[in-house]
Parts: structure tokens; C-alpha cells; sequence
């Protein structure tokens, strides 16, 4: 049994018996790295010597104060588009091969605080555009469950990290759905927090109205006590919002008496197989039998969500993807002039997709397409937002798949890039209204994980933890593990 199986607190509980150590805690995580890496590739980047360090020295701190910090000891990866000193950040880009960043973001630094030890800087899809992780400009991450499939994407390393018992937990970040897609292709549990509650400071930026860090865990519980760690205002995030931090861990009563649950027709509608149908259908008898209540609703401009956020992500990326030129950092390659540099650069250090979303972007915010095109995607936009508003005047949360179907093969789909995007119907509604959802295991089907994923209102990740827990008490989906 590993100690990975076990959860944050018991893990704890074994710290302060001095039954385990830290020490024994990053053993664990680089045994498995080297046990299983070859099959999942789920890092481009370890940092063991660093980690055993500090392993170390909470020993020591251990040994004569105790613990201290929420993850105290707890072994993380982080996605690498997340900025951590000393240790490369390259958003799984060529183009940032060679960028060591001279500060961490502002979520390591809480980890820090936190006193986690940080494993190694994790595989996504390059400047976290993909649903699959192919798109990295480096390796190919597999899903534990069938290696001959996709783990999701972008954070699709940072799932299948902690679903191949490698970490305890990952952070991951999430635009359109790349925490919640991989983390029900890999059968974990991963959080989108509403927008503004966990801070984007050091977060290379892929859209900065819809980007939004969270964590990955086995369980629900693990995941509220690394939100409880990460989350809260910073005033070095223009967008951080300055709310009150609630103890997420009180909320995890299994008590969903009287809840009010909505099911969007258009999240159980054509496009969802057959067998993710019955596993949502399944999950939520199964919150009926502990006393909530659902009824069907509808987020009528939902299938406007696609087009929407194609346009306003790709806008945001060709903004923000402008800073890299090759000049301050990262790659170079040099040209006959300025201009001819830039180009070469470019060109040579971005991957397709990238290429595709930036010249999209560009397009829709030219001069005499910005109205058609970008204006209107904001005015859906605003709409999605005023259906998910008018929800939840009404009911608790929102229930339904996190993705229409379980993981695809490689390849499948790499080349269509139309098929990829519509794998985020489910998904990119949330990022586009701001709101926080989950996704926790629903069972096997086909021998492939399903994920629920639960929808709260602003700020209210205690209720969406709340309704997790609950579902996840009854059932002993998270309890299963890949063969590798």
C-alpha cells in the first residue's frame, strides 16, 4: 500500500506519531516517478534535489515543533505554466526552453507557507491550449487508465500525475475545462474555483478574464484542505477578488438534506454517450437517496458557449502571447532585422495550435471584424452568465457530466481541431460566467473513469464540497486506482 493511498489528515496523523517523515513522504513520490514515469510521462521537469532538502529540513522542524502549515510534508506537482524560482518554467513551449523565472507565483509561495514540498513542474498542452495534451512541444502524457489514451488536457499532466499515485496532489489551471476534463478522464478530483478567488499572479497567461488555478487530489477532502492553502486576495492580481476564505473543511457534513439540485437538458442531450448519461443518472439517485432534489432546467444559450469562448480565448491569447518575441527571454532566433527576428522566432518556437489561436484572435479583433466577432462573443457571453444567475436563484448547484464522453485515443482527434474544442461543451460555460465547479469520479465505464461535475454560485465552494463529499461517501469510486 502506498502512502499515497492514504488522505492528507491520516498522512498528517502518521507525521505527528513519527510513525513516517517527509523524507519518507518524497521516497515515495520519486519510487513511483521511477516505477510508472516511463509508461504515463507526467513531468518534464523534477526537482530532487531541491525536494529532498527540504524534505530535510521539515524533518528536522518536525522533530522539535511540530507540524506546521495545512500540506505540511505533502508532496505537489505543479503545472509549468505556473512560475516557480529557480526551477524552469516553459508552459511546455520551445519557445520557453530556457526561461528559469527569478520569483515564484503567488500559489507556490502560499505552498510554501503551506509547507508542502514540490516534486517537479508537470506536462500540459503548450500555453495550456489543448483538451488532450498533445500539443506539448515536448513528450506525450498517457492516461493511467489505458495508456493508449489521452489523459485530457491542458493540465493533463497534473492529473495523471496524481492518478498514478506520483504526487499526492498537483495544481492545475483551467480556462475552458483544463482541470475538471483531465481529472474525469484520470478518475480524480479537480476544483475550478470562481474566478478571482485563487490568485493568477505568476500564472503565464493564456486568457486572463477565463484562466483559473486549482488543485487535483483523490479526494474531496484533500482538495478543500489544498483550496483552504491556495485560495485568498492578492494585491498583486488586479482580478483577485477580497472576500472572506471560509473553513472548507466544516462544510464536508455529508448532510445534503433539502438540497436543490438543477440538471441542464443541454448537458444530457445529443453528444453525451449513452453509458456517461447512465453513471450521471446514477449519481444523482444516489443524491436523492440521501435527501436532495433535482429538476430539469435550462441554460438555453449554452450552445453559443463554443463559438463564444473561441473567440474571446483566442483574442486574450493574441494579446497576451505578444510579449513573447525572443528579446527579454526565452528563445532566439536571430533574423536579418527586428522584424525578421520576431517572425523567426515565432514561427519556429510556437506549436500549430498555438499558431491557430493567436491568428484567430487577431483576426476577431482586427479593424471591421472586432464588432462582428469579439463584441458579440462578449454579449453571449453576458447572456450564458444572466442563465447560470437566473439558475441559481432557484436551486443550490447544477449537476451533469464533466465531459460528453470518457477518454479518446491518442491521436483520434489531434488532427480536427473542431472535434477537440466541442470535448469542452460541458466545461467552458463555467469559465465563461465565473463560477466554481467540481469534478469527482462517477464509476467505470468500459473500464474508463467518468466524471460528475458539480456546479456552485459565486464563491459558494462549500456547498459544491459539500454535495461532492456527500456523493462521494456513498460510493468507493475514488477508492479506484490504474493498473500500470
Amino acid at each position: 500500500m502506498s502512502l499515497f493511498d492514504h488522505r492528507i489528515k491520516d498522512i498528517h496523523e502518521l507525521l505527528h506519531k513519527k510513525e513516517i517523515t517527509v523524507s519518507d513522504l518524497v521516497d515515495q513520490s520519486y519510487k513511483t516517478i521511477n516505477e510508472v514515469e516511463t509508461k504515463v510521462d507526467s513531468f518534464l521537469y523534477l526537482a530532487e534535489e531541491e525536494a529532498r532538502k527540504k524534505a530535510k529540513e521539515l524533518d528536522d522542524f518536525l522533530s522539535s515543533d511540530g507540524i506546521k502549515g495545512n500540506l505540511f510534508g505533502i508532496p505537489v506537482g505543479i503545472k509549468d505554466n505556473i512560475v516557480t524560482k529557480g526551477i524552469r518554467t516553459t508552459c511546455a513551449s520551445k519557445l520557453l526552453e530556457n526561461f528559469e523565472p527569478v520569483h515564484n507565483a503567488t500559489v507556490v509561495e502560499k505552498l510554501k507557507v503551506a509547507n508542502s514540498v514540490t516534486i517537479g513542474k508537470l506536462n500540459m498542452d503548450e500555453f495550456a491550449m489543448g483538451s488532450s495534451t498533445e500539443n506539448s512541444g515536448y513528450k506525450l502524457t498517457r492516461n493511467p487508465w489505458d495508456t493508449e489514451r489521452v489523459p485530457g488536457g491542458s493540465s493533463g499532466g497534473s492529473a495523471a500525475s496524481v492518478a498514478a499515485g506520483e504526487v499526492l496532489f498537483s495544481l492545475g489551471s483551467d480556462t475552458g475545462g483544463s482541470i475538471r476534463e483531465p481529472a474525469a478522464f484520470c478518475g480524480v478530483v479537480g476544483l475550478k474555483p470562481t474566478y478571482g478567488l485563487v490568485s493568477r499572479f505568476g500564472l503565464v497567461a493564456f486568457a486572463s478574464s477565463l484562466d483559473q488555478i486549482g488543485p487535483i487530489t483523490r479526494t474531496v477532502e484533500d482538495n478543500a484542505f489544498v483550496l483552504q492553502a491556495i485560495a485568498g486576495y492578492d494585491k498583486l492580481d488586479s482580478t483577485s477578488a477580497n472576500v472572506e476564505v471560509p473553513d472548507y473543511q466544516s462544510s464536508l457534513t455529508g448532510d445534503v438534506k433539502g438540497l436543490k439540485i438543477a440538471v441542464p437538458k443541454e448537458y444530457l442531450s445529443e453528444g453525451v454517450s449513452e453509458e456517461v448519461r447512465e453513471h450521471i443518472q446514477a449519481a444523482l439517485k444516489k443524491l436523492e437517496d440521501l435527501g436532495a432534489t433535482w429538476e430539469e432546467v435550462s441554460l438555453p444559450h449554452s450552445k453559443y458557449a463554443i463559438a463564444a469562448y473561441y473567440i474571446l480565448a483566442s483574442s486574450e491569447a493574441s494579446a497576451n502571447l505578444a510579449r513573447f518575441d525572443g528579446i527579454r527571454y526565452g528563445v532566439r532566433v536571430e533574423g536579418d532585422n527586428l522584424i525578421d527576428t520576431y517572425k523567426k522566432t515565432r514561427s519556429q518556437g510556437f506549436g500549430n495550435e498555438v499558431k491557430r489561436r493567436i491568428m484567430l484572435g487577431t483576426f476577431a479583433l482586427s479593424s471591421g471584424y472586432y464588432d462582428a466577432y469579439y463584441k458579440k462573443a462578449q454579449q453571449v457571453r453576458t447572456l450564458i452568465k444572466k442563465d447560470f444567475d437566473d439558475v441559481f436563484q432557484k436551486y443550490d448547484v447544477i449537476i451533469g457530466p464533466t465531459a460528453p464522453t470518457t477518454a479518446f485515443k491518442i491521436g483520434e482527434k489531434v488532427d480536427d481541431p473542431l472535434t477537440m474544442y466541442a470535448t469542452d461543451v460541458l466545461t467552458i460555460p463555467v469559465n465563461l460566467a465565473g463560477v466554481p465547479a467540481i469534478s469527482v469520479p462517477a464509476g467505470l465505464a468500459n473500464g474508463l473513469p467518468v466524471g460528475l461535475q458539480i456546479i456552485g454560485n459565486y464563491f459558494d465552494e462549500s456547498t459544491v464540497f459539500r454535495v461532492a463529499h456527500a456523493f462521494e461517501q456513498t460510493t468507493d469510486f475514488h477508492k479506484l486506482k490504474p493498473k500500470l
